[in-house]
């Protein structure tokens, strides 16, 4: 009997043990919410190719307001929004934070993306971060756990990913992005601390061109974020729906592989259109959605 209570107990103080540490990983993702000041800076450092030449060094800045779109028992999304100028918006990128999710959709390059399966016992404790563009179409997804030791609070991953906007249509010298991510909270705000390898990925193999070094700092502070918070309250149910057909989309198809172009027009610019169009106090969802559904549909490649 005494053996049997023992062994009970032991197996409650780890499920409380587990409940604990899963609220101060939920705790820790929520953090990352408010109004920053963002700097962008990059840096390549090392190419196996000694006649390899370095491109210059990369910076800038803007105020950024992240915020929770959802939150469930296991799930946390994380919408970001780029205020340029004051009073210019841009829809930046989203991450959704999911526990013990089992199933990533992995980039493999050239505008495809793949359903692949992680274990259940690799799985277990972690949390999955996935990386969607400005259009909330994929861009990458990577899973690791929370680590909350001597006052510190990080995670880390590592995902392919296409080139990063700021080189998207200015390099064809390398074709995958190995991000090696590490994200902190910090006295300021927290960091995304990334060791980038830019990869040619070509016949199955990967070679690579060279390293680089990134930090993405979200500082607080007394900003104006009231810009991003007003333009989110007028187009939110449209972007609501935009990821809802995406959801739709990335569970039907094991393979997704997108069209450059449609109509000498970028999916992004297309999706914005739309948005536009229906930004206003008569949101007719069903047109919206059908919409939303018929370009998306457009740009998946056969």
């Amino acid at each position: 009997m005494k053996k049997v209570l023992l062994l009970s107990l032991t197996v409650l103080s780890f499920i409380s043990h587990a409940q604990d540490k899963k609220a101060k990983d939920m705790e820790a993702i929520k953090s990352m919410e408010g109004c920053y000041k963002v700097t962008f800076d990059f840096a390549e450092t090392f190419s196996p190719d000694t006649s390899y030449e370095y491109h210059e060094n990369y910076s800038s800045w803007g105020i950024e307001y992240v915020f929770p779109v959802e939150e469930t028992e296991n799930k946390i999304s994380l919408q970001h929004i780029l205020v340029v100028n004051d009073t210019f918006i841009v829809k930046h990128w989203r991450q959704d934070w999911i526990y013990e999710n089992q199933n990533i959709l992995a980039f493999q390059k050239e505008k495809t993306w793949k359903n692949i399966t992680i274990p259940k016992d690799k799985a277990k404790g972690t949390w999955t971060q996935k990386v969607f563009q400005v259009d909330d179409s994929p861009r990458y997804e990577g899973y690791g756990t929370w680590v909350h030791v001597d006052g510190k609070h990080y995670w880390e991953g590592t995902a392919d990913a296409p080139l990063p906007r700021r080189e998207f249509s200015k390099r064809s010298d390398y074709n995958v992005t190995t991000r090696h991510s590490r994200i902190e909270l910090t006295e300021y705000g927290w960091i995304l601390e990334q060791d980038n390898e830019k990869i040619i990925r070509e016949n199955g193999e990967d070679k690579l061109l060279c390293w680089e070094k990134g930090h993405e700092k979200f500082i607080s502070g007394d900003y104006d974020c009231q810009p991003a918070i007003d333009w989110w309250e007028e187009n939110n149910q449209y972007w609501n729906d935009v990821r809802e057909i995406w959801a739709e989309t990335f569970d039907k198809n094991e393979t997704i592989k997108f069209k450059k172009t449609v109509e000498d027009k970028k999916l992004f610019q297309m999706l914005f259109a739309a948005g536009d169009k229906y930004a206003n106090e008569d949101y007719d969802q069903k047109k919206a959605k059908k919409e939303i559904r018929e370009i998306i549909n457009s740009f998946i490649a056969s």
